[in-house]
């Protein structure tokens, strides 16, 4: 268990003034665009392709080719959803043979080996979902250098080590679901705290970044008070829920959960500790696991997207890339089921928006 990273209580986001003190609260340093407070659609500005180049790569347009998968890690319900995605899209195309394979943990250490033994056996495309993005780049350079194609999904690596990047939807997008949710239940001047994977992941830093901006914007009385890692271990994210009901008692209104075992372990240490409707829980979590917190009302909604359509839509996007019917410059791509996805920053597939779960939509989902 990593050491838990205090972040100075009562940490106030307020727009155009200084922060009490210069603390970090788990996001990543690159530039912030946080959405209209009102709604309001944002500027669309074209950006030219900034993703890598693949290095005699064999012609395989419309002949069969074998990819893996390689997700965070493997046994919890979202990559087992992801997974499930990438084989409908396998089946869909026909012509694709793909294999899901990862750590048992979110180990980045264990990940590029796992890239690495499939560099040396031989496939035709890697898909991954990072745990770092700077640690996975070499390896995934190395393929590219070899003639394997390289599409990320879920957690991008820097994007010199892969051609296209799926993402879920859009980071602001989500920092403006989950700020305003969270700010409908605790109120403008409420204190809350945040539950994440590691510091290091790519997804879930840049979604607290752009959170920390559409707060200072849009909900500047609230008060961040801490962020804490807790991998993606159901029994750690649990732990460390109650530590931080038991360290800021009163004072803390609210848990944002950034992973789909986060949210829900914190749903369940409020639970137990009959704290529903006194401290709000939030995040990022799939409908099945939250079904019992939202129905029984401990939990007013989460949020989230399809990762079963995220996996689908990597491996259409991998098999787009080796026919060269996706190049770079293009604005959209063709991706099966899922029609025409747009294509953003240059590099990035976007999967479409998020959705919220409430007691109205909850029980129409099941994954």
């Amino acid at each position: 268990m990593k050491t838990l990273l205090s972040i100075a209580a009562g940490l106030a986001l307020m727009a155009g003034t200084a922060h009490a003190e210069d603390v970090w609260t788990g996001g990543d340093s690159q530039p912030t665009s946080p959405l209209a407070c009102d709604g309001a659609a944002p500027a669309v500005t074209a950006v030219p392709y900034n993703g890598a180049a693949v290095k005699g790569a064999a012609d395989l347009k419309g002949k069969p080719i074998s990819i893996v998968d390689v997700p965070k890690l493997i046994g919890i319900g979202y990559f087992n959803a992801t997974a499930k995605g990438v084989a409908e899209g396998a089946k869909d195309l026909g012509s694709v043979t793909a294999k899901t394979d990862g750590p048992t943990k979110a180990n980045i250490d264990d990940q590029i080996t796992l890239i690495d033994n499939y560099i040396t056996s031989g496939v035709n495309g890697i898909v991954f979902a990072a745990n770092d993005p700077e640690a996975i780049a070499p390896v995934l350079k190395k393929a590219l250098s070899k003639g394997i194609h390289v599409v990320g999904y879920d957690s991008d690596a820097t994007p010199d080590a892969r051609e296209w990047f799926v993402n879920q939807a859009s980071f602001n997008g989500v920092a403006k679901a989950l700020m305003d949710n969270l700010a409908s239940q605790i109120g403008e001047d409420g204190s809350f705290a945040i539950v994440t994977s590691t510091f290091t992941t790519p997804v879930q830093a840049r979604w607290i970044a752009e959170m920390t901006a559409y707060t200072a914007k849009c909900h500047p009385k609230m008060q961040w008070l801490e962020t804490v890692e807790a991998q993606e271990d159901n029994i750690l994210s649990f732990n460390q829920a109650n530590t931080l009901m038991n360290k800021y008692g009163d004072k803390l209104k609210g848990i944002i959960g950034m992973t789909s075992v986060a949210t829900p372990a914190a749903a369940e240490a409020v639970k137990q500790t009959n704290q529903c409707g006194k401290i709000a829980v939030t995040g990022l979590a799939l409908p099945n696991s939250m079904k019992p917190y939202v129905n029984s009302g401990c939990v007013n909604g989460v949020v989230l997207w399809s990762p079963a359509d995220l996996g689908y839509a990597a491996v259409q996007v991998m098999r787009a890339a080796i026919d060269g019917t996706l190049k770079p410059g293009d604005t959209s791509v063709k991706a099966g089921k899922l029609g025409e996805l747009k294509i953003v920053n240059g590099s990035v597939v976007l999967l479409g928006d998020p959705v919220t779960f409430t007691k109205a939509n909850i029980n129409n989902f099941d994954f």
